[in-house]
């Protein structure tokens, strides 16, 4: 049995009739409560792994640095999903960490790019590594098929939920 988002077993909500609800929906619901909650605990971990006075939201900041190179505040903080006043907060700490550096855009005097310094491109990498290697480790009785199908499907839902 999976445990709920709770703690516990599968239990649907006082008064709520599960009878004609989809039950596929309702499962889906209730495995990515699981996985939301242990994917917020397993962030704080990498983000601590990262720096000590990292918070816990900035790691994926630093994830989509690593991965798609310099950018605009504007466009980390549209692709998070926070407002302009939380972006330059969440930089300036990263700034004052030693994580990234900002620099004029060439395209646009008024704009600044934002990316990882060296030091923030190691840890980041590091903890990265570690995490996959976690992953090899946990996912290693599954087939590689299956797990390319879950990566695939997480793809999916991603690109949906964007809409």
């Amino acid at each position: 049995m999976h445990e709920d988002g709770n703690g516990g077993g599968h239990r649907a909500e006082p008064g709520a009739s599960t009878a004609g609800a989809d039950q596929e929906f309702l499962a889906l619901e209730r495995e990515l409560t699981v996985f939301l909650r242990r994917a917020r605990a397993n962030q704080g971990e990498m983000a601590r792994a990262v720096h000590p006075d990292l918070e816990s939201a900035a790691y994926g900041l630093l994830v989509r640095l690593e991965e798609h190179g310099r950018q605009r505040a504007t466009d980390l903080a549209a692709y998070i999903g926070v407002g302009k006043a939380t972006m330059s907060r969440q930089l300036r700490a990263l700034e004052d960490l030693g994580l990234v550096a900002r620099e004029p855009d060439p395209a646009d005097g008024r704009a600044w790019l934002v990316h990882l310094t060296e030091e923030g491109r190691t840890r980041v990498q590091r903890v990265r590594v570690a995490r996959r290697a976690r992953y090899v480790e946990k996912l290693s009785h599954w087939d590689r098929a299956e797990v390319a199908e879950l990566a695939r499907l997480l793809n999916q839902l991603n690109r949906g939920m964007e809409k």
